[in-house]
């Protein structure tokens, strides 16, 4: 059991911001006197499927109330949603259909308690009160801010300023999202850095619905495995929690030094001293494995994660090929080819310019000897190659591979 000062300390731990820390105390003595659990709240929009490390930063912060015993509502905006938030977009975002609304909700619900607690959670849409908004609600709702307060936005001044359209529409977002907070009666809302805006309106729609303003918990935007940009699937600097552990292990392993600190506290909850304590005293490598295992470990369980660590250890400690490598049919034994031609002939290479970019930036070997662009080399049954970090392949007599 952690005390007050403590459960306070552990819930801003790896926080960019609370607005505000004694308030955050307070609503936590009041919750310890009264017996009544914290409402706190976590609002995603469904606009993709996929799930990555990034996401779940806010995620793990929400799975530390559910081990303090709180009321953690994951709140689905089914709505809001079809309207899409205009946070970072330099254009209106394209509105989904109510149908590609309800799949990605599902995958989303999905992923999520590989996080949270499925036992714990409370689940809502927030179609449940807007939906059936009269009028006379959207007004009332309206009338609580003023559109100079909404154009003080980053994203819509900016539109403003280049002449970009600005829909009537995109403008109710911050509102109905606020509203979220009036019909939960939020006590706790959790948002990354670029949410702020979003959360601080509802605090102000709350205190005009004569409820008091919740706190806003501001978690950091993770940096993807390049640990310069944020990640994104779109940057291929990701790791999606779905992702098949190995991938996942291999990935973790692939980031720089620097990001292991961050990554514990943001991703496991951990001491951030200790951590540091443990790579002064300990190879970087021991400790991101350490890091690499324990995380694949929250998706996948710790049997997987043990298999995977393993199957790393195998493929790039001791330069072995790791189970399950696909084999590759040659004809003739041996079989004297180009380097650009073979790797084009390989499976998931789409053409040979992948093949001369792979060749050219040394990153295929044949036997665990690095092949250039220019070579020439010869296969035979059994050996095997490398591309890039993570695909392998062994070659066997059989019929001729289908040349590209």
């Amino acid at each position: 059991m952690l005390d007050i000062h403590q459960q306070v300390e552990w819930l801003i731990q790896g926080t960019e911001d609370v607005v505000s820390p004694s308030q955050l105390k307070e609503k936590l003595e009041k919750s310890l006197h009264t017996g009544i659990p914290l409402t706190v709240k976590l609002g995603v929009d469904p606009t993709a499927p996929d799930i990555h490390l990034g996401h779940t930063v806010v995620l793990e912060k929400l799975r530390q109330f559910q081990e303090l015993g709180h009321r953690v509502v994951f709140l689905i905006g089914d709505m809001t949603g079809r309207i899409g938030d205009p946070t970072d977009r330099a254009a209106t975002r394209k509105q989904l259909s109510a149908e590609d609304v309800r799949s990605f909700a599902q995958s989303y619900v999905d992923q999520a308690k590989k996080v949270l607690d499925p036992d714990r959670l409370i689940l809502h849409y927030n179609s449940e009160w807007l939906e059936p908004m009269q009028l006379t609600d959207i007004i009332r709702l309206m009338a609580q801010t003023t559109v100079a307060r909404i154009l003080e936005r980053d994203d819509f001044h900016n539109r403003l300023t280049e002449h970009v359209p600005i829909h009537l529409h995109e403008l109710l977002y911050p509102l109905m999202q606020a509203y979220d907070s009036v019909a939960l009666k939020a006590d706790v809302e959790l948002g990354r850095t670029d949410q702020r805006f979003n959360i601080m309106t509802a605090r102000q729609i709350q205190e005009a619905f004569g409820l008091e303003p919740e706190i806003g918990i501001f978690l950091p935007i993770l940096e993807g495995t390049d640990g310069i940009r944020r990640m994104g699937k779109s940057l291929g600097n990701y790791v999606g929690i779905s992702e098949p552990p190995s991938e996942v292990f291999g990935k973790i392993m692939s980031i720089p030094d620097s990001l292991i600190t961050r990554w514990a506290v943001l991703l496991l909850g951990e001491d951030e001293n200790t951590w540091r304590r443990r790579l002064q005293i300990d190879n970087p490598r021991n400790v991101k494995a350490d890091l690499a295992n324990r995380i694949v470990a929250r998706f996948w369980g710790q049997g997987k994660a043990n298999e995977a660590q393993q199957q790393f250890d195998r493929t790039f400690r001791e330069h072995q090929v790791p189970d399950g490598t696909p084999l590759v049919d040659i004809p003739d034994d041996p079989w004297h080819i180009s380097a650009i031609e073979l790797v084009a002939s390989l499976p998931d290479i789409p053409s040979k310019q992948e093949a001369r970019r792979m060749l050219q930036q040394g990153a295929v070997s044949m036997d665990g000897c690095k092949i250039g662009l220019t070579d020439n080399v010869t296969v035979k049954p059994g050996s095997w190659i490398r591309v890039g970090r993570r695909r392998y392949f062994r070659f066997r007599k059989g019929s001729p591979l289908e040349r590209i």
